[in-house]
């Protein structure tokens, strides 16, 4: 059966078959890119982007057992930026794949980590986790650079929080002892490796920083300005009139609109595709980019 076309708008509620944000093994998701994939076969999705923080380790299987599935899939990675000392992630969808700056960047990004992890661990061990990067390792499960998550659940194993709620509310989240920003480019940096590699840049979940509503429109203001192109109206579950006004945001300046579940693990209250519904708005879906566009007809004449 042919993947059905992606809708040119945003017509409100759509029942979209799209997932453009979700994680791996290649960094600190719980599936492996063909587990993810057949996972989402079996949810019904036609279309997504493998986007592993700081890494594209996991997206020539990922392509390939879609292929073999008939599930599109958009080569992409999460990179970490900042911004006005804010930690903030950027979609990188590459529909040509990593190449030149944006290669020998998720190099230095992943040298990046693996300093910062040394210093997390530091942090980590002042507050009562022994051994922190042996024991984040051990959640890790792999050889992968280590990122928050991992030190979390270390926290919680070692009953120092009760869940990784708590452990990133006072221990990991923005301006806690474990949030290291001096390593990762700035937000402008990271656009150029992405607008380089013949890609598409999409501020990833804007609405998670808390920031207030100026703010964000200074965010998406220098995010645009930077070559940024889209921003994610949909992240997970949000709150309905928030997403509204993001909308707008996005219209004044011209955005397109990403969606992604940012899914992790299975038997959380995420998904393949889970999301809050699509508002209906004039501000065009990112998959309409000109750049994407070999990727859709690809997709349409694989399946």
């Amino acid at each position: 059966m042919p993947n059905p076309a992606l809708p040119a708008r945003f017509e409100g509620s759509d029942a979209l078959t799209i997932d453009l944000h979700m994680h791996s093994t290649a960094s600190d998701g719980a599936l492996s890119p063909t587990d993810l994939v057949a996972l989402c076969v079996e949810r019904g999705l036609t279309h997504i982007a493998l986007s592993d923080h700081d890494t594209v380790a996991g997206v020539e299987e990922a392509v390939s057992a879609g292929a073999d599935a008939g599930l599109a899939v958009l080569p992409a990675t999460e990179l970490s930026t900042q911004w006005r000392g804010i930690n903030l992630h950027v979609v990188g969808l590459l529909p040509e794949g990593a190449s030149g700056a944006l290669a020998d960047g998720l190099v230095a990004q992943a040298e990046a980590r693996e300093r910062r992890a040394v210093t997390i661990a530091e942090r980590m061990e002042k507050i009562g986790l022994d051994d922190a990067l042996a024991r984040a390792r051990e959640q890790a499960g792999s050889d992968r650079p280590l990122g928050r998550p991992d030190f979390a659940k270390a926290l919680v194993a070692a009953g120092l929080v009760p869940d990784m709620s708590t452990a990133f509310s006072k221990h990991l989240g923005n301006g806690k002892a474990g949030d290291i920003k001096a390593l990762w480019p700035h937000l402008a940096e990271g656009v150029r490796w992405i607008l380089e590699s013949g890609g598409v840049a999409v501020l990833a979940h804007p609405l998670r920083h808390k920031l207030t509503r100026r703010k964000r429109g200074l965010l998406l203001d220098d995010f645009r300005e930077a070559g940024g192109r889209a921003a994610e109206l949909i992240s997970g579950f949000q709150n309905a009139d928030v997403t509204r006004d993001l909308a707008r945001q996005l219209h004044e300046r011209d955005l397109m609109a990403s969606l992604g579940s940012d899914f992790h693990f299975p038997g959380g209250h995420l998904a393949p595709g889970s999301m809050s519904p699509t508002p209906r708005t004039s501000v065009a879906p990112v998959w309409t980019h000109p750049r994407l566009a070999a990727w859709i007809d690809r997709a349409a004449a694989a399946a």
